[in-house]
């Protein structure tokens, strides 16, 4: 699994002229769901996200995590992350995992972030989605679960 982590000011997620999901300070989370990915990648990335240290503390170095801010997260599942764009001009989205497969990949994903007593809001699986946020900082932070065992 992939992730793209971007932390937040506020975020929002609209679906069809409608915001379904916002959040305030905390992280927007992009998640990709490969087609050989397991219960042990989501549960990686869950406990990084949780305890990934990235929001400044009193002296301005990034040293809080999500719970120390009160810090929530939108989840959005993003297919496009697994895209190999290497050869020619359009990506191939080969490696990225069927729905049938992510969609369920993604909702064990936001149940152990839940666990970790995150809160949690999420686009919709297999929407066309807009994301709305305000990347404080900037900053974004990539993680790959295969790169993290």
């Amino acid at each position: 699994m992939r992730a793209v982590v971007q932390r937040v000011t506020h975020a929002s997620v609209e679906v069809e002229s409608n915001i379904i999901a916002e959040i305030g300070r905390g992280f927007v989370v992009l998640v990709g769901v490969a087609r050989d990915d397991v219960d042990a990648d989501a549960e990686y990335l869950a406990s990084k996200i949780a305890g990934l240290r990235i929001f400044n503390d009193g002296s301005g170095a990034m040293n809080l995590a999500l719970a120390e801010v009160g810090g929530e997260v939108l989840a959005v599942s993003q297919f496009t992350l697994h895209g190999d764009a290497r050869k020619g001009r359009r990506p191939s989205f080969v490696d990225a995992a069927p729905g049938e497969v992510a969609g369920p990949l993604f909702d064990r994903f936001v149940e152990l972030l839940r666990r970790e007593a995150v809160t949690v809001r999420t686009g919709v699986f297999g929407a066309r989605m807009l994301v709305t946020l305000a990347n404080e900082g900037p900053v974004t932070i990539l993680l790959d679960s295969r790169k993290g065992f």
